[in-house]
């Protein structure tokens, strides 16, 4: 059953928890996804099984939040995650961050590190809206968004994409590969290499920025950026079920 939670900000979300044993389970969903996709569903019915507290929402202009879509950017999607973690969580949970839910699961890491006992991300998009969109338009494209506000451009997964100015205005001060990141707990990173959202090689970069004692990038041939096929959900599991092991 679908609760909602009034955020701090005054936007109202949608999630949807089991209770179980702590640590639990919490999972950030990806740019124009919602809490009802296979990986989310997959690793709630995973964490009933092993009687793991387990937490899923949609973000605001997400799935069945308030607000639209256009209106959010990457800021406002940290601080519902804040909000759901703070609020609806007890202690530190293992965070499971797919594609910009990666991006969010880093900066909610950054900001509250004694509220997360591990980490697994799934495609991980860190500065996607600077490295990804903005580095890819070209001069034309770059001064049309910056006149009128706004462009849509093609997306593999619907309806284009409408990329506003104030998503990549205020997803630069959100950017966490351009100064020291701590993960002071165990982090599992996965990623296809058929990925044409999330090069592979954006988790290499992680990889490599990340100051972790303890983190694994596991590489799949072929894999793409849904990572949802039963391979790649059996992979997630394992990689939680790692984390969880490896949790003092």
């Amino acid at each position: 059953m679908t609760d909602f939670l009034t955020t701090p900000e005054g936007r109202k979300i949608g999630y949807n928890r089991i209770e179980g044993s702590e640590p639990g389970i919490v999972f950030l969903g990806g740019l124009r996804s919602d809490m009802e996709g296979t990986k989310a569903l997959a690793l709630e019915q995973w964490a009933k099984a092993q009687g793991k507290s387990f937490l899923r929402f949609d973000y605001s202009g997400h799935g069945v939040s308030s607000g639209t879509f256009e209106e959010g950017a990457i800021g406002d999607w940290f601080e519902d995650a804040m909000a759901a973690i703070t609020t609806l969580t007890k202690g530190p949970q293992v965070l499971v961050g797919s594609s910009m839910g990666g991006w969010v699961s880093l900066l909610v890491a950054r900001t509250i590190p004694d509220r997360v006992a591990g980490l697994v991300t799934i495609a991980a998009a860190p500065d996607f809206t600077e490295d990804g969109y903005w580095a890819s338009f070209d001069k034309d494209t770059k001064h049309k968004l910056e006149a009128e506000g706004q462009i849509a451009i093609p997306s593999d997964y619907g309806a284009p994409m409408i990329i506003t100015r104030r998503l990549i205005n205020e997803g630069r001060t959100r950017l966490v590969l351009r100064d020291p990141l701590s993960l002071p707990f165990p982090t599992r990173l996965l990623q296809g290499t058929n990925d044409e959202a999330v090069p592979y090689d954006w988790a290499i970069r992680l990889l490599n920025h990340a100051d972790c004692p303890d983190m694994t990038l596991q590489l799949v041939k072929g894999a793409d950026h849904r990572f949802s096929d039963e391979d790649c959900l059996k992979m997630i599991e394992r990689a939680v079920a790692d984390v969880l092991a490896r949790i003092p």
